[in-house]
């Protein structure tokens, strides 16, 4: 499915990602309840369109998200994109709450 995802090419400041699903075990293999996973909306970007141009001096705006990075989205909002078994989701660059650091 990668391969679908790969040859899709957002435009201008559109960001595409997948939403990392949490772990339903910890480490030491216990079972972990629903009310104890981690409820924030964690998404890695899977591919990232050149940036918006400007209206004010038509200079073209870098993204703040690059491929690979792993964002906090917003509960809602974004645009579902399903390519072949995979689910993505298609948000502006400016949607983004923020990188999370590794």
């Amino acid at each position: 499915t990668m391969s679908l995802i790969g040859k899709f090419r957002p435009l201008m400041d559109r960001i595409v990602v997948q939403k990392i699903v949490p772990a339903a075990q910890s480490a030491g293999g216990i079972l972990l309840p629903e009310s104890t996973k981690l409820t924030a909306n964690t998404a890695k970007v899977i591919a990232a369109g050149a940036g918006r141009i400007s209206k004010d001096t038509g200079a073209k705006l870098p993204m703040n998200c690059a491929v690979g990075n792993t964002v906090m989205i917003p509960e809602y909002g974004g645009m579902a994109l399903k390519m072949g078994d995979e689910e993505y989701h298609v948000f502006r660059d400016e949607d983004i709450i923020g990188i999370i650091e590794e």
